[in-house]
């Protein structure tokens, strides 16, 4: 049996068919249109559904992440046009189509009005970023263009009270859906800026189909957001809607309740952050206070060092302490004089010449001159003498030397 006719597995025939699929451009980027049937969307994100006519159907999954860009979901009965590629279900056999995008019959006309005036509007500079324009963080007025019976209004104030009660809120009625909405929402705009002082607009409505937003992708709407001297956020649709607005805009947010989040702050949080601001004022003041109190602690001992009292007290211990200096030294010596003036005066003693004639000593003394007879020459035979005792004098005359024999001293 040759390899061209022998068996093949399944597995084999199905991966054959997958390789042919993949192979047909033409199956690869199909646009296919249809009515939505057993449409269904699993715990993963995953949507199935089969889209069919009067002759036939086609199974269809979108991926979860796919089904995040949309801005259409499937729904059974509607009619879609639907632009994938077809692949094989192996596990079933089964041929199905990867949607790749979805929207409703008869919407790709408006897609590429979108798509032009887009482009027409970006190319005159309406999407620039320095176009851009701020808006005060803590927003006194805020000015609201959306329809009064709307829910979107409603989740708008709901979140305003919540998150900032303090801005006041002003409502500029509009239609927000049918023919009659984009000169309604334009007049809306202008009516803020010409009769307010809003810090920012919150341009918003609630989520619906394409048609159902199609009045914020009209020119009007897009050139009076423009022109809008006050700040424009957009808070139009669910988070995967855009329209023309959401580029013009100074801002978009994804949703109404988001807008009105994006222009206001949480209180909340900012009763926090003045508690922490008051708690590190009130550190930064004792920092403070304690810092000044020392500095004047120091000036003022610097005042006591430098004051004319602390000088004249330094002074007078000064010369109080130089006065007990010198009352110790004139004591010291008076004290040294003392004791020089005792031995002066002990020493006189011993030198009076009455206190060697206590010890049995005399002086003798020539009678005629008083002069001193010192030695035996002073005097000779039959001079007078007076003999000073310690108690008197005796007069006396000199014999002859040899009188009393050869004692020489002897003056007797």
């Amino acid at each position: 049996m040759s390899e061209l006719n022998r068996p093949r597995t399944v597995s084999e025939i199905t991966r054959y068919i997958s390789i042919l699929l993949t192979q047909d451009p033409v199956l690869q980027d199909v646009w296919i249109v249809g009515e939505a049937s057993n449409v269904r969307q699993v715990s993963s994100g995953h949507w199935y559904f089969t889209i069919k006519d009067k002759d036939a159907q086609l199974r269809c999954v979108m991926w979860r992440s796919t089904v995040q860009r949309q801005t259409t979901q499937p729904k059974d009965g509607g009619a879609f046009e639907l632009f994938g590629k077809i692949a094989v279900y192996a596990p079933q056999g089964d041929y199905q189509l990867i949607v790749d995008f979805i929207r409703p019959v008869g919407v790709g006309d408006l897609y590429q009005q979108f798509e032009r005036l887009k482009a027409k509007l970006a190319a005159e500079g309406l999407f620039d970023a320095d176009r851009k324009r701020t808006y005060p963080q803590y927003p006194h007025t805020i000015g609201v263009v959306t329809s009064a019976t709307g829910a979107a209004f409603q989740d708008v104030l709901n979140v305003l009270r919540k998150r900032f009660p303090l801005a006041n809120v002003i409502l500029s009625n509009t239609l927000v859906q049918g023919d009659e909405a984009p000169a309604q929402i334009v007049r809306a705009i202008q009516r803020l800026n010409e009769h307010t002082n809003a810090d920012v607009i919150l341009l918003c409505r609630g989520g619906g189909s394409i048609e159902d937003l199609w009045a914020f992708n009209d020119e009007r709407v897009a050139r009076a957001v423009a022109d809008s001297r006050i700040p424009v956020v957009t808070g139009v649709g669910h988070e995967t809607d855009f329209t023309i607005v959401d580029f013009v805009s100074d801002e978009r947010a994804p949703t109404p309740s988001a807008g009105a989040e994006r222009i206001t702050p949480d209180i909340q949080t900012l009763f926090e952050a003045v508690a922490d601001y008051d708690a590190l004022l009130h550190s930064a003041m004792d920092d403070l206070f304690d810092d000044k109190r020392k500095a004047l602690e120091s000036l003022q001992r610097r005042l006591m060092m430098a004051s004319p009292t602390v000088t004249i007290r330094n002074l007078q211990q000064r010369l109080d302490t130089l006065e007990i200096r010198a009352e110790k030294a004139i004591s010291n010596r008076l004290s040294l004089y003392q004791e020089r003036l005792i031995a002066k005066h002990a020493n006189l003693i011993s030198l009076n010449p009455d206190a060697i004639l206590a010890r049995g000593y005399a002086i003798i003394l020539k009678s005629d001159d008083k002069s001193r007879v010192t030695s035996e020459l002073d005097a000779k035979a039959g001079d007078g003498i007076t003999i000073r005792l310690k108690d008197g004098e005796i007069v006396a005359r000199v014999e002859d030397k040899n009188t009393h024999g050869r004692y020489k001293r002897t003056l007797f």
